[in-house]
């Protein structure tokens, strides 16, 4: 895609994928911290006049197809003086060794108008957006979107801790910047464990557009003003589409839903779930035109149908599926329903507010997309077959002509219990 279709386009499309999860089911509140988690973490008292908080519940590592565990969270950031605060750096250190810096974040990392996508433009508005400054003037918050790597998960500590290294106010009376270094706000990494499920669609050449974990595409950066917090309900969503066999999503008329290669493919429950919440009278999207951006198409998007027709199956143990852009008619199931792990239970499509026809795949601790926080997850079994270069996405039209599959590895390697990262090619089992 050209850069104003992930930046603007798709970006709209996953924040309204965000609104548009309001049907079915209570949710069920925040996982329960892991205290024992803290119980070697001393926060040294301080005067802090950047306070830090956690967006979402505790999180926890997963293996990316990288082959490298890892974690990704958000931090609102507050300046809570009436003199300007500056972020220099931020390291994320062991909680029980603060000597310990697990990563850091700096920079260029924090703010580079000069970097679309990557390790950059860290350091972004409430609810996100992009700044040009790593000044937090008085009284106001900023979102931190944090991810690093960790190559065994023996090394993961239980919990990690926060140096901040910047300017600002340095006692209750301060009237002017000074240096400001303090370790804050401990964020538990022993949680819970990726759940493992099946994969929701079938066949080679599946592209995980949009997926985990750097910021610069949408749905990393898609946090909300929610139920008097902060959210994110998509921190690790895929937007799941399929090229043929020459690296092409689409043969023919580009502008004919029925000449995508994905279009009508069969989705499929990951787990045994029960049905929480279905839509199934979305009208399908012509190609290439984003609702949103159109004043007509726009008008008639709602909070209920702005992520098209849709499935919401309820995994157990708090964690819910959310499958949507689904075709109308296609559903086979019902809010009750139960299903088996692997059943069919729709075909995708391209309704709601998409571009192009995909399947937006995630797992949160919720039935609602609005109230849920995103979990990470891993899929059983499949192929991993290489990279689409950064590159050619980024250059694409909104039709997403050309290959994809420049990079394709001459041998897929099988994988198991492993989470797709972004551009990753994925080969399901058929089965």
């Amino acid at each position: 895609m050209s850069r104003r279709s992930i930046a603007a386009v798709n970006a709209a499309m996953a924040v309204t994928l965000v609104l548009g999860g309001c049907a079915g089911g209570d949710d069920p509140g925040p996982a329960p911290t892991n205290t024992a988690a803290f119980d070697d973490v001393v926060v040294p008292e301080a005067f802090t006049s950047v306070t830090m908080t956690q967006i979402g519940d505790p999180t926890f590592p997963f293996l990316g197809t990288d082959g490298k565990y890892h974690v990704a969270y958000d931090l609102q950031l507050t300046n809570a003086s009436p003199v300007p605060a500056t972020i220099d750096r931020v390291d994320v250190v062991d909680g029980t060794e603060p000597e310990k810096v697990v990563a850091t974040f700096g920079g260029t990392a924090l703010v580079d108008p000069n970097c679309t996508y990557g390790n950059c433009n860290r350091l972004q508005n409430v609810p996100n957006g992009l700044l040009d400054t790593a000044v937090i003037p008085p009284r106001e918050s900023r979102v931190l979107f944090l991810d690093y790597v960790f190559d065994n998960q023996d090394d993961v500590p239980k919990a990690v801790l926060h140096h901040l290294h910047g300017t600002g106010a340095n006692s209750p009376g301060s009237r002017a910047p000074a240096p400001i270094d303090y370790l804050i706000t401990p964020v538990d990494l022993s949680a819970g464990t990726p759940r493992i499920i099946s994969p929701p669609v079938r066949g080679n050449n599946w592209i995980a557009l949009n997926g985990c974990c750097e910021p610069g595409f949408p749905h990393r950066g898609s946090t909300l003003p929610v139920d008097g917090k902060l959210n994110n309900s998509e921190r690790f969503a895929i937007d799941w589409k399929r090229t043929d066999e020459a690296g092409e999503f689409y043969v023919g008329d580009k502008t004919q839903n029925t000449s995508y290669v994905d279009y009508g493919t069969e989705i499929h429950a990951v787990a045994d779930a029960t049905v929480v919440s279905v839509l199934d009278n979305v009208a399908a999207n012509a190609p290439g035109i984003l609702p949103a951006q159109d004043p007509v198409l726009a008008a008639k998007l709602t909070a209920l149908n702005v992520d098209g027709n849709h499935i919401v199956l309820d995994l157990g143990d708090g964690v819910y599926a959310m499958y949507a852009h689904l075709i109308e008619g296609s559903l086979l199931v019902k809010p009750g329903d139960k299903v088996k792990d692997g059943q069919v239970i729709a075909k995708l499509g391209n309704t709601g507010n998409a571009n192009a026809s995909h399947l937006h795949f995630q797992l949160m601790n919720g039935p609602t997309l609005l109230g849920a926080d995103g979990l990470p997850y891993v899929f059983d079994e499949f192929d991993y077959a290489g990279q689409v270069p950064l590159e050619t996405i980024m250059a694409a039209d909104d039709y997403l002509s050309g290959d994809f599959l420049q990079e394709k590895l001459p041998e897929p390697a099988a994988r198991t219990d492993q989470l797709p990262l972004n551009l990753a090619i994925v080969n399901f089992p058929e089965n």
